[in-house]
């Protein structure tokens, strides 16, 4: 197998991105995982722009790498300086890797409008900018900045900038489609020109513009380039770079070449998703390989084939890039949907006809705005409930919410909650910061007597959406909520054109799966037989 050489940038180009901040410690976590992961250079950052990067590449002067090498990256020298003496130059020797990624203008435009330099000076520039950095035995991987538009512009130029770089040194030449507009058969075209006339390593740097950062990557590969750089998840300036989640899979599982280890290749989804998790990003269930819905599956007839052979409606096994199959429940549901839900959540049927009942009743509440794929837990309860299984640890005999608030004060919110457990009758009144947290202490209070394991149960996440807001202020909502053990998450919802009632509902079914999940019995617990 061919290999390619990965090239990261999410350090340096992913951190141009809107919304997108990472310290120097952020950095270095990243650069670890994405060594562990199998990426053969990680650009660290440009330090002659920014005293974080500076200190990244200090820190990660005293780290170890398994397989990784890091980059420094800057510019070309400035017109009014000699090498020996730009600061820029100066800044990427200063940080010691063993690699220096340059970039340098390939665009007529950019040469005299941009830099105010006639042709052949930019072609000394970059000439001796290279020369310069391989003379202080650096690598030098050459990066030509808007190399498309500028062999468009003018073919014959743009190929001279890269002989300059190749004559002094570069080892290198990364063809960068800078403004994200060029097209897949446009890169083909062209990369497959420079590959017949240079025997340097070709390498692609593509952004997403168009919409075509992984498609151009890929084509350039399919016409010689060997090199390819990206950012993980895309992220990256403007609308992103060539995400390398969905390059590498593509090349390793589709074309052929070798990127990373098989089992390195299946951590992919870990990798991607720990990625956005420092980057402070919510993740893209729809992303390719990567995406939680990227191998989810809503309707019947799908789940019925799947089932058979996964072949039937999946392009690969989720399992070799890390992620997993997942069955969604929805109105379009069938049988197959719920089979395949409850032998994934170790519930068996008694017979077939209380899995067509269990269809029938999902399709009547999602009617009504329930929705269950993001609510395994209230799915769980019902799926037990139609087996005629008990799921109920206390019942409610009154609630009342009530609050406060006047011109000078945040307000108070009471709850008054009267429960029935194991026979026994439990009243108790709470506060609260607003009127569903202070049901929620109540509930939890009033039950924690009864129910010790409910100590370690706490709300992590409350989210509601207006279902019909046509209606106004008699909208139907729907409230999902997340509780967590510290060790597992479970998400429940609830309906109404009530929010309190809709809250109650989920919040009290959250308690109830946890219960249940602990193996507690219930209060309808049957007894052991007598023998």
């Amino acid at each position: 197998m061919k290999k390619i050489e990965l090239f990261d940038t999410t350090l340096r180009d992913g951190t141009q991105a809107e919304h997108v901040t990472l310290s120097a410690n952020d950095k270095v976590r990243i650069a670890k995982r994405l060594d562990r992961f199998g990426i053969d250079i990680i650009e660290g950052g440009w330090p002659g722009s920014n005293p974080k990067d500076r200190a990244f590449f200090e820190q990660a002067k005293d780290l170890e790498w398994e397989h990784a090498q890091l980059a420094a990256f800057g510019s070309t020298r400035r017109a009014q300086f000699a090498p020996e003496d730009d600061p820029n130059l100066q800044s990427i020797l200063d940080v010691e890797t063993p690699i220096a990624t340059i970039f340098g203008k390939s665009w007529t435009l950019h040469a005299q409008v941009a830099l105010g330099v006639t042709l052949e000076e930019n072609l000394e520039i970059i000439r001796s900018s290279v020369e310069y950095l391989r003379a202080h035995g650096k690598r030098v991987i050459y990066d030509a900045e808007h190399f498309f538009d500028g062999y468009k512009a003018d073919a014959a130029y743009a190929l001279e900038t890269l002989r300059a770089a190749a004559g002094a040194g570069a080892d290198t030449l990364v063809l960068c489609d800078t403004n994200g507009g060029t097209l897949p058969f446009e890169v083909q075209t062209i990369v497959a020109d420079v590959a017949s006339r240079f025997e340097q390593t070709l390498g692609i740097h593509a952004h997403n513009d168009g919409g075509c950062g992984v498609a151009n990557s890929l084509m350039a590969v399919a016409a010689g380039a060997r090199h390819v750089q990206g950012t993980i998840n895309g992220i990256g300036e403007r609308c992103g770079n060539a995400d390398l989640a969905v390059v590498i899979p593509d090349l390793q599982l589709k074309m052929g070449y070798s990127c990373v280890r098989d089992e390195q290749l299946r951590g992919l989804f870990d990798l991607s998703h720990f990625v956005y998790d420092v980057a402070n990003l919510d993740p893209v269930d729809r992303s390719p390989y990567v995406g939680r819905s990227a191998f989810a599956h809503k309707g019947g007839i799908h789940v019925s084939a799947v089932m058979k052979e996964p072949r039937a409606y999946e392009h690969l096994e989720p399992e070799s890039v890390g992620n997993r199959r997942r069955v969604l429940v929805s109105d379009l549901a069938g049988k197959s949907n719920i089979h395949y839900k409850a032998e994934e959540l170790g519930i068996n049927f008694k017979d077939a006809q209380v899995a067509r009942e269990a269809v029938t009743r999902i399709k009547e509440l999602e009617h009504l705005g329930y929705e269950f794929q993001a609510a395994e837990a209230t799915f769980t309860l019902l799926l037990r409930a139609q087996q005629g299984e008990s799921t109920d640890y206390f019942s409610l005999e009154r609630l009342r919410v009530r609050s406060e608030k006047n011109g000078t004060s945040e307000g108070v919110s009471e709850a008054t909650l009267a429960v029935t457990v194991q026979g026994e009758r439990t009243l108790i009144a709470t506060e609260g910061n607003g009127p569903v947290d202070a049901m929620s202490v109540a509930l939890q209070r009033a039950l924690l007597g009864f129910y010790p394991q409910l100590g370690e149960v706490r709300l992590s996440d409350y989210k509601v959406r207006v279902l019909t807001p046509q209606d106004g202020t008699a909208a139907s909502v729907r409230v999902l909520v997340e509780h967590t053990d510290g060790e597992t998450t479970w998400n429940t919802v609830g309906v109404s054109t009530n929010i309190l009632d809709a809250s109650w509902e989920a919040l009290a079914d959250g308690l109830r799966y946890h219960l249940l999940e602990r193996g507690v019995p219930t209060l309808e617990a049957p007894q052991p037989a007598a023998v």
